[in-house]
């Protein structure tokens, strides 16, 4: 028995499909995997077979024209064929969070491209698939053409492919804003923009801190917030939110604070955690100023703080970025103005 891709275009209608595997199968071919592309012209079989080895190219050809396919496509299989193109997806996002520059390498790899180039962005270079050609955009700028003689590609290919280039540039857009702080006891602490994925690390940030601590974060209680609005807090609608990390010995990493930005009209509301054992450290200043930063590049007019009035150690961080600071006071909350430059800027620009 041979391993062999066969690609054809049928009618998309049904039973045209079992038409077609069943023309195949009265040549004792048997059919090991299976993917339906959709497309104007109709539905793009795509089919990795083991065939009797008394079966050639040709004979497979006159097999699927039998089963009324057209278009017919045939190509020698390697056993590395036999994974599927769902594991197969996988294991090149996997290679581009270890290594995002190997973009290249992985559409090649995903779609069998004879080439594939990187070019600058251009006037009237819009992305899409033409049969044999594809362009890709880069989120970061440019795009990339890929070429394959045989088989034209398909639009579920052009989105796979697509999805793969935005999933590197993510990557390196990440990667780009962690940060490592060091603090002035000489204590490091990398700084990244929060994902769903953190949600167990937070969790245990808010289990390792003391009931004070998130009385004071969350003002109305001492309890462990719900996953469920942990994970809002983690990918806010608009605003972002920073964690803080450190590693022990075993590259273990350990989440030992977290800041807020949660926008709401021009303004944007600014609340910190930090376990207690951070505390004091100028760990704080240090991500509110992060968030200060933020805010001003995203156009913000202030930021709000609402704050206990007992809790001096967030005062005295909000004070540390000696910008005035306007105060009103409710019993025993306060809430801190800070107003921003750019969002100022902006408004009377």
């Amino acid at each position: 028995m041979t391993l062999w891709r066969i690609r054809a275009t049928v009618d998309d209608r049904p039973g045209y499909l079992s038409v077609l595997t069943a023309s195949l199968a009265l040549r004792g071919v048997n059919i090991l995997a299976v993917q339906v592309h959709t497309t104007e012209w109709g539905a793009v079989d795509d089919f990795l077979v083991d065939a009797p080895d008394t079966l050639d190219e040709a004979d497979l050809v006159a097999a699927v024209e039998r089963g009324r396919g057209r278009d017919c496509w045939v190509a020698r299989s390697e056993a590395r064929g036999l994974v599927d193109q769902p594991t197969r997806s996988l294991g090149l996002a996997t290679r581009l969070v270890r290594d995002p520059d190997a973009i290249g390498e992985a559409l090649r790899t995903l779609l069998g491209a004879d080439a594939v180039t990187w070019r600058p962005a251009s006037a009237g270079s819009g992305c899409g698939l033409a049969d044999t050609t594809m362009l890709l955009d880069d989120p970061a700028g440019g795009s990339f053409a890929l070429r394959r003689a045989v088989p034209g590609f398909t639009p579920a290919e052009y989105a796979r492919a697509q999805a793969l280039v935005e999933l590197s540039d993510a990557i390196v857009r990440r990667a780009a804003e962690r940060v490592t702080l060091v603090l002035p006891d000489g204590a490091e602490a990398a700084v990244r923009p929060a994902t769903a994925g953190d949600l167990p690390g937070v969790v245990e940030l808010h289990e390792g801190c003391s009931a004070c601590s998130r009385h004071r974060r969350y003002l109305g209680g001492a309890a462990v917030p719900s996953p469920a609005r942990l994970r809002r807090l983690l990918e806010p609608a608009r605003g972002v939110t920073l964690l803080a990390t450190t590693a022990d010995a075993g590259a273990t990493e350990s989440v030992v604070a977290m800041a807020n930005l949660l926008a709401e009209g021009d303004e944007a509301e600014v609340a910190l955690l930090v376990r207690d054992d951070w505390q004091r450290r100028g760990l704080g200043s240090a991500l509110l100023r992060r968030l200060v930063r933020h805010a001003e590049q995203a156009g913000y007019a202030a930021l709000v703080l609402h704050v206990h009035a007992g809790n001096a150690p967030m005062l005295r961080t909000v004070r540390r970025l000696g910008r005035p600071t306007p105060t009103e006071r409710d019993g025993s909350l306060v809430t801190l103005t800070v107003p921003l430059v750019a969002g100022a800027s902006a408004r009377h620009g």
